[in-house]
């Protein structure tokens, strides 16, 4: 697997999908729908699929000598990685947002989605729907991506559409919560978020495993 991992950041992936890590600081935008910057993470992740296939890579990595279910492993363990590292960024911010600039007024006046655990939570969540939208439909033929594309773009779409929302329902409000005040929703949040993305990642992973054997290359 980590031989995989490494063949998958070396030779198969895009670069666009590590510039795309960058997205993450979009954290510290005040006024504008943070959490883009995690569909935006997901974009420069398709941009590594459109190349490989361009360049035929899934043919090439099949006729390594290792399993097809290698293969597919190797491909969403980095995924996961550009994902990981994202959020890692998000992460930082995030508490940098709860601690230091949790009175930050122009924070304080922004109409739009805090920077919170909530908000880690959706980013963990329109991860997870990229793994299972998009990766698992790229996986039904491992050669046609576009249609998964746009249907992930709309998921994730109204997934930020829900997390804006959210916090403006009546009795709602403790969502868009500063600093650690209810935190314990906040945690309950981004459990639930990192619940979803590892389900929805592992299912995906498995149901692609048994389309990519089925796969007359």
């Amino acid at each position: 697997m980590s031989n995989m991992l490494k063949k998958e950041m070396k030779l198969s992936a895009s670069i666009l999908s590590y510039l795309f890590i960058v997205f993450g600081f979009m954290t510290l935008i005040p006024g504008y729908p943070i959490l883009c910057g995690a569909f935006f993470t997901t974009l420069g992740l398709f941009q590594t699929f459109q190349s490989m296939r361009e360049n035929n890579d899934t043919v090439y990595s099949a006729l390594l000598p290792v399993r097809k279910s290698d293969v597919v492993r190797g491909r969403y363990a980095f995924v996961v990685f550009i994902e990981m590292c994202s959020f890692a960024i998000m992460a930082v911010l995030t508490l940098l947002r709860m601690t230091a600039l949790a009175g930050s007024a122009v924070y304080r006046a922004n109409a739009l989605m805090n920077a919170n655990l909530v908000y880690l939570g959706f980013a963990l969540l329109i991860f997870g729907c990229f793994n299972s939208v998009f990766v698992g439909g790229f996986y039904k033929t491992a050669f046609y991506f576009g249609k998964p594309f746009v249907l992930h773009t709309i998921v994730a779409f109204v997934i930020i559409f829900i997390a804006e929302a959210l916090h403006h329902v009546p009795g709602l409000e403790a969502v868009n919560a500063f600093g650690f005040d209810h935190i314990g929703l906040q945690l309950a949040f981004l459990l639930a978020g990192a619940a979803a993305f590892v389900l929805l990642t592992v299912l995906s992973m498995k149901r692609s495993e048994r389309n990519f054997e089925k796969i007359d290359l």
